[in-house]
């Protein structure tokens, strides 16, 4: 009998013993919430990252999140006004200006300027998309930029020589032109889309120095020539069968990346962005396809920006920013971690990253990365972010009300412009369109 008393005294000791410690490792761990948007093997190898990182600091406990895009902002939007945001979110460029307006998140240059995040590899070219007013709010995670992609062995074909990086829109109109006169092909294409697009319409004013809205992005406010110039320029090379007219444009809306024109060998140069090259480029393996800057202006400067694919944010509500900060300084900076993440979200930020992994990855990936190194070096700032109304702007008034009727002869370059100032205006300003 009193043994077993013994018995269950030393099992009573022992529980508590374990209790205690459990209690006591737990209070000994600090946690840290981070969330992200992504599919599986983007969360797959975010979660690898996390692992490793708690392995290195035994003393940190992260809580992750995940979700598709779609149901990502009303996740977050619901946990801010409950005043549980994680620590760490990642952030899109689209809303970095709204939730930095709504006060949810914080500078990040106290974290830069200490050497809390190294920024001493990222070109301050990289670091602007993440600046809304005079601070950083968000430090990218990736990095992409507009592209014409080119076919090296047409060129050679047509006894071509390759155009300099900084070929200007005459020089970028003999070469198409050039092209199908040469090799009976379009010499230019669509990819995600073509030449009219809002984005290339606007490098033109990239390459000028000047944003195409105003400083609150409720007004357009572009001089009227660089229009009138771009879409001629589009309307003459259609009229020579250089570039598909609307109605062959129709053809490529929606098609895989092996079905594009460049693949098919249909045509020598095609517009994509960056990111968006991968498939392209492995589709067409065997042939020599390379990512070159868009035109430029006579005498201007690069059309090219550089667009961050995400950022790592540190939110107000976090109640332990400075571990946020290690975490995003880990993730950007840490070699190992970056093998794990391949790349996933854009061509690192951080060049001595992005050497490390250059020689990691396939041959399609490892030239965006030598596209992104190419165009950094003198790369135009990057336009504010969209404001709320820019979708709208671009989905009801630029392409149907400006685009279109243009393109197919119904109005002249002008009345549409004059189009494009009124209904855009309004639409900006957060109107209706007539």
């Amino acid at each position: 009998m009193i043994t077993r008393k013994v018995s269950i005294l030393l099992i009573f000791i022992l529980a508590f013993s374990l209790l205690s410690a459990v209690v006591v490792y737990g209070q000994d761990k600090t946690e840290m919430q981070i969330t992200w948007w992504g599919g599986d093997t983007r969360t797959n190898r975010t979660i690898q990252v996390i692992e490793a990182y708690e392995a290195a600091h035994p003393d940190v406990d992260i809580v992750y999140e995940y979700s598709s895009f779609s149901d990502y902002w009303t996740l977050l939007n619901t946990k801010a006004a409950g005043g549980q945001l994680p620590c760490v979110m990642q952030q899109d460029y689209a809303y970095l200006t709204e939730w930095t307006t709504r006060n949810l998140l914080i500078p990040l240059d106290p974290y830069f300027e200490s050497g809390a995040i190294d920024t001493s590899n990222i070109p301050e070219g990289l670091l602007q998309g993440g600046l809304v007013g005079d601070h950083y709010y968000g430090l990218s995670l990736g990095t992409n930029s507009q592209a014409i992609i080119i076919d090296a062995d047409a060129f050679e074909q047509a006894g071509l020589d390759l155009p300099p990086a900084d070929w200007t829109w005459t020089d970028f109109e003999n070469t198409v032109m050039a092209l199908h006169e040469k090799l009976g092909i379009w010499g230019m294409t669509e990819g995600s889309s073509g030449l009219e697009d809002v984005q290339i319409w606007r490098s033109r004013y990239v390459g000028l120095g000047e944003n195409v809205l105003n400083e609150d992005g409720t007004a357009l406010q572009i001089e009227d020539q660089p229009t009138i110039d771009h879409f001629n320029l589009i309307m003459r090379l259609q009229e020579a069968g250089a570039i598909p007219t609307p109605e062959e444009a129709a053809e490529f809306v929606g098609i895989a990346p092996e079905e594009t024109p460049i693949v098919k060998g249909l045509s020598a140069m095609q517009y994509q962005w960056s990111n968006q090259v991968i498939a392209i480029l492995a589709a067409a393996e065997g042939r020599d396809l390379r990512l070159w800057p868009l035109p430029r202006p006579e005498g201007g400067q690069s059309a090219n920006y550089l667009k961050p694919s995400m950022f790592f944010s540190i939110t107000s509500q976090c109640q332990t920013p400075d571990i946020g900060a290690d975490f995003i300084n880990y993730f950007t900076n840490d070699l190992a971690a970056n093998e794990v993440l391949a790349a996933e979200r854009g061509v690192p930020v951080s060049t001595v990253v992005a050497e490390h992994l250059q020689s990691m990855v396939d041959p399609a990936v490892g030239e965006t990365f030598t596209f992104i190194a190419q165009v950094t070096e003198d790369a135009s700032p990057i336009p504010p972010p969209d404001p709320a109304n820019w979708a709208n702007f671009n989905s009801n008034v630029f392409g149907p009300l400006f685009v279109q009727p243009v393109l197919f002869g119904q109005i002249s370059i002008e009345d549409g412009l004059q189009i494009l100032h009124e209904e855009g205006d309004k639409v900006l300003s957060g109107a209706s369109t007539s």
